[in-house]
């Protein structure tokens, strides 16, 4: 399996989202700006999220398998509603209050399972996934947290300001931090 370095991740994410510079207190690229959605990278944003669409019906296959299995809730309906989602994205019910969710990167062949860390129940659930998504998504590789975790300093998404997007918000969408304890 290849390794996934730092370096990596980040011209993946720079491919996708801008680079905003601070100029004193003014910020330059955000993605509320108008001529954000005219930037190169924002383009190619949308594009793999048309892509995505288009490809919906692998994702949906593979949701269902798992679905068969675990009680399931599908992230990704916004995205066939014309959002510009960067991943597919889903979680799987533990209990009545823990999720484990998980993602399928349409930026690049990554995937990532959110793990809660509070019940002894989810590796296997979790490792079952992993097989499920390498399995239909040939070549896609997790994104470890070590990485996934880090801060990308420069970039903004729509519902995350500058300086505190992480990779994983980047490449799998704010749906990432949706299963952090409160």
């Amino acid at each position: 399996m290849m390794v996934t370095t730092r370096s990596e991740l980040l011209d993946v994410v720079y491919h996708f989202y801008p680079r905003g510079v601070r100029c004193t207190n003014r910020i330059y690229v955000p993605p509320n700006e108008p001529f954000y959605d005219d930037t190169e990278e924002h383009r190619r944003l949308v594009e793999a999220a048309n892509r995505g669409r288009e490809e919906y019906p692998t994702w949906k296959a593979m949701i269902r398998r798992l679905g068969d299995r675990y009680g399931l809730q599908n992230e990704s309906l916004h995205l066939l509603a014309g959002g510009g989602d960067p991943a597919y994205s889903a979680r799987i019910w533990l209990t009545d209050e823990t999720a484990l969710g998980f993602h399928v990167s349409l930026l690049g062949p990554y995937y990532g399972i959110h793990l809660s860390d509070i019940i002894p129940e989810e590796q296997p659930v979790a490792h079952e996934i992993a097989r499920e998504i390498e399995a239909t998504y040939p070549g896609y590789r997790p994104i470890p947290p070590e990485l996934g975790n880090e801060v990308v300093p420069d970039v903004a998404m729509d519902t995350v300001s500058m300086g505190k997007a992480t990779i994983y918000m980047c490449l799998f969408s704010v749906v990432w931090t949706w299963v952090d304890p409160v």
